[in-house]
């Protein structure tokens, strides 16, 4: 995320303190403080006010802020973060969401998320656990015609859940 941008003032836009608060958890979230996903910025509204910040300017960061926690893995290599909780990993594998991957080749969504499945299971303790070395030689059937997932976004999520699961 970019440091230090600054963002201009309109007569009506949005409430600035609103603004840099939700920019504020976003840079700890990528430098590693508490975790923020992209849906829970998708989700911030910010109110109208006279003398707030460009709506345009602060809809065009927030879409770049959204993408870069998007491509950063929620558990980063850290000294001192905490290990992760299988709780926490299975909603966030749960809340994973990709691109189709339009006319492109893509993976199959069936085998995606049944691997998917099989990984929370394991962390349930309701199936044998994946390992890292799992996910990282996971392999899907490329469909070309049919419903699939953007390669590069699942194969980011993978490594990120590899990592993840390397810490447990």
């Amino acid at each position: 995320m970019k440091t230090g941008v600054r963002l201009p003032v309109v007569l009506r836009g949005y409430d600035r303190g609103q603004v840099d608060a939700l920019l504020r958890r976003i840079s700890q979230a990528l430098n590693g403080g508490p975790p923020m996903s992209a849906d829970e910025v998708r989700g911030t509204r910010f109110d109208v006010v006279m003398r707030g910040y460009d709506p345009r300017s602060v809809d065009e960061l927030v879409g770049e802020c959204i993408r870069e926690l998007q491509a950063r893995a929620p558990i980063r290599e850290r000294p001192g973060r905490s290990r992760a909780q299988p709780a926490w990993l299975i909603n966030w594998i749960q809340n994973a969401r990709f691109s189709g991957a339009g006319i492109r080749s893509g993976y199959d969504v069936r085998d995606v998320d049944a691997f998917l499945d099989r990984v929370i299971a394991g962390l349930r303790g309701s199936a044998p656990p994946v390992t890292a070395r799992d996910v990282r030689e996971s392999a899907f059937r490329v469909v070309r015609l049919g419903p699939g997932y953007d390669e590069q976004e699942v194969d980011r999520f993978l490594l990120q859940l590899a990592s993840a699961l390397e810490r447990r």
